[in-house]
């Protein structure tokens, strides 16, 4: 590519370019979603996100049969020209400190976005949709008798 052909980078939607006096940085809006929810799951305590669809088991399942991603990943971000906004969707271990746990994973975000996209994070807001009980795991099946 030649220096004057450098500014021809074809537009991605939702997305949003960083202007440097060397060129432009194009970040989508899907790659700060990724980002926020990998950094929401980093926080112990968070046992998982929480998808707002009906029909989640469902759809999840039609997905795996299709090899199709969710949209929906329990992170719902708003990116403007420098700064973003996220929106959290947690289920939280059973025991753990909620409004603690609120703040720990506003701080992963916000440090985890701001460090890898140059973007200011104006707010994180954490909704906490569910609560995790060791005790609703399905007990481990035995193993099968051995026939001789």
């Amino acid at each position: 590519m030649s220096m004057s052909e450098g500014g021809n980078l074809p537009a991605v939607p939702d997305a949003t370019t960083l202007e440097s006096d060397r060129g432009r940085t194009t970040i989508a809006n899907g790659v700060v979603s990724k980002i926020a929810a990998l950094a929401a799951r980093e926080v112990e305590g968070v046992r998982q996100l929480v998808s707002m669809h009906l029909g989640q088991a469902v759809a999840a399942g039609l997905a795996r049969m299709t090899r199709q991603e969710s949209r929906d990943t329990g992170v719902s971000v708003e990116v403007g020209a420098r700064e973003a906004a996220v929106d959290v969707r947690i289920s939280a271990d059973y025991g753990v400190s909620i409004p603690d746990l609120a703040t720990a994973v506003r701080q992963n975000v916000i440090h985890r976005v701001e460090s890898m996209t140059g973007l200011k994070v104006k707010e994180v807001n954490v909704a906490v949709l569910d609560l995790y009980f060791p005790s609703e795991e399905p007990a481990p099946e035995p193993a099968p008798r051995r026939v001789e």
